[in-house]
């Protein structure tokens, strides 16, 4: 097949997991004998088969960069491909303006539409968004989103996940952009059954992102602790307000056990993180953003892998990593134990920094053996080469449905 991804996130002008799953995509895809062409902001790409698209020069979200608005982007692409619509497959990962342009592209040429919807974009602005001006954004978000994808689902208030305006427009505008693709693709089964709650009427699969073999083509080692030992525990998430590092900090402050962090990662809480951290003593070290081969090197050495969100994170891979490696993982979010295999992780009492530091104080030593067991034996499930077979197929369906 020839495929095209539109992505407004990829390495090395953006970080996280979209870019690390678009880019183990493309590779296996590649491996596999398929044709890719990765579209997506930043500047002149050295990687094959990846085109950058015209750029803001200095606008940046949590660091990565940004495309300038759809109708450039689409101009600048049929300048480069004037045979678009010989592509089999547009796939698009992101709601901003790189991907809408791919989504037009598809519709405009008629060439299958597959779309990933990866996150939580109405915890986003609820969470990063100071609270006068939650709703005021939400609804400029949506409305200028509507103006290259017109809305036909609209979703109010309710109980579920849009207690608020602010969080049932950014819903409007993730089930909108689903809804434009014929089939769309969750990371988890979780978020595959809110998108549909919110209107969501095309087929929509529950297809895991994965981890290249060649990052993990090693044999780790089943961990061990014994009572006495320093816990050891890694992040590698976003230092961000939504993975929320602060409420971990704070629980570290409770901890009476030996402890030793590892933090991996940049984001707009960085500085607030390592302030916080130097005032009360605690035992963590700031690594930064660094490449994911040092990171999976680290994590070989930890008992723990730590994920603090709560009701953000459709998957996470952060969680992946650590069973493709046998770490055991520590979350706050019941639903991610979808995500990991039963026993493998030790879920937090509650949300709040006294639960998590509860629930650490408490973790029996010889518990970390029993669960990074459950990891290993599990490994080999979380690897780009098994989840590419979905997403294959998840290919042709789209084929299909345009095609009838």
């Amino acid at each position: 097949m020839r495929i095209a991804i539109f992505t407004d996130i990829y390495a090395p002008w953006g970080d996280g997991g979209i870019a690390s799953s678009v880019k183990a995509q493309k590779d296996e895809l590649e491996n596999k004998g398929h044709e890719v062409t990765v579209f997506c902001p930043g500047f002149d790409s050295r990687e094959k088969n990846v085109v950058t698209v015209p750029s803001h020069k200095w606008l940046r979200v949590n660091g990565a960069v940004l495309s300038k608005r759809p109708g450039v982007v689409e101009k600048f692409v049929l300048e480069k491909f004037p045979e678009f619509g010989e592509f089999d497959v547009v796939h698009v990962h992101y709601e901003a303006s790189c991907s809408l342009a791919g989504v037009r592209l598809a519709r405009r040429f008629g060439v299958s539409l597959v779309q990933t919807m990866h996150g939580r974009e109405d915890m986003a602005i609820a969470i990063n968004v100071s609270h006068p001006w939650k709703t005021l954004v939400a609804k400029a978000l949506c409305f200028m989103h509507s103006r290259y994808l017109p809305h036909t689902i609209r979703v109010k208030r309710d109980k579920f996940q849009a207690p608020t305006i602010a969080r049932a427009k950014m819903w409007e505008l993730m089930v909108n952009q689903a809804e434009a693709a014929d089939v769309v693709l969750s990371p988890s089964e979780h978020f595959a059954r809110k998108l549909e709650h919110y209107g969501v009427t095309k087929p929509v699969f529950a297809v895991s992102n994965g981890i290249p073999k060649s990052l993990v083509d090693e044999k780790f080692k089943k961990r061990k602790m014994v009572d006495g030992d320093v816990l050891k525990m890694i992040w590698n998430s976003r230092v961000s307000e939504e993975k929320r590092i602060m409420s971990f900090l704070q629980a570290l402050t409770m901890l009476k056990r030996p402890y030793l962090v590892y933090i991996y990662g940049n984001g707009n809480m960085l500085k607030n993180a390592k302030k916080y951290a130097e005032k009360h003593n605690l035992k963590v070290k700031f690594f930064g953003a660094v490449k994911r081969p040092k990171i999976i090197a680290r994590m070989s050495e930890a008992h723990l892998g730590i994920m603090a969100s709560y009701n953000f994170d459709t998957q996470g891979m952060t969680l992946l990593e650590a069973e493709a490696t046998g770490l055991p993982v520590f979350f706050c979010d019941p639903v991610m134990g979808e995500v990991v295999p039963q026993g493998s992780y030790v879920l937090a009492g509650g949300p709040e920094a006294a639960a998590m530091a509860i629930t650490l104080e408490n973790m029996p030593a010889e518990q970390v053996e029993e669960m990074s067991e459950v990891m290993l034996a599990h490994r080999k499930e979380v690897l780009q080469e098994v989840q590419i077979k979905k997403l294959i197929e998840a290919y042709k369906t789209a084929i299909k449905l345009r095609k009838a």
